[in-house]
């Protein structure tokens, strides 16, 4: 019994989904975001906005644990804020992908990933 839950336990922490559906490394800009929702959960971080156009965007980003040392908090974004970022973009064509930096407009620039811009 003990050998069998112990199984488990290796098996589910060892669980991660795939980064499969989005294009890694084919980093994108995208100017003139309005932040519709910033989500700070775990296991991933979501933004969801609104483009000029008005068509909906959605990135998934890393965990509130990461991010915290890169500087982000709950608090980071805001509804209504206006961003710029980039983003490696969904495989299937959807609107939205992983995030990888956020640019604010008063300038200054925080990051999830290294970039390869």
């Amino acid at each position: 019994m003990a050998r069998t839950i112990g199984l488990a336990l290796t098996a589910a922490g060892a669980a991660h989904h795939s980064t499969a559906m989005f294009a890694w490394g084919d980093e994108v800009r995208l100017n003139d975001l309005t932040v519709e929702r910033w989500v700070w959960t775990n296991p991933h971080t979501f933004i969801y906005a609104r483009d000029g156009e008005g068509k909906r965007w959605a990135f998934e980003g890393m965990s509130p644990n990461h991010l915290s040392r890169e500087g982000w908090t709950r608090r980071t974004l805001a509804p209504g804020e206006k961003v710029s970022l980039t983003y490696y973009p969904l495989r299937d064509g959807r609107n939205g992908g992983f995030n990888v930096r956020v640019y604010k407009a008063d300038g200054s620039e925080i990051k999830q990933l290294p970039s390869a811009m």
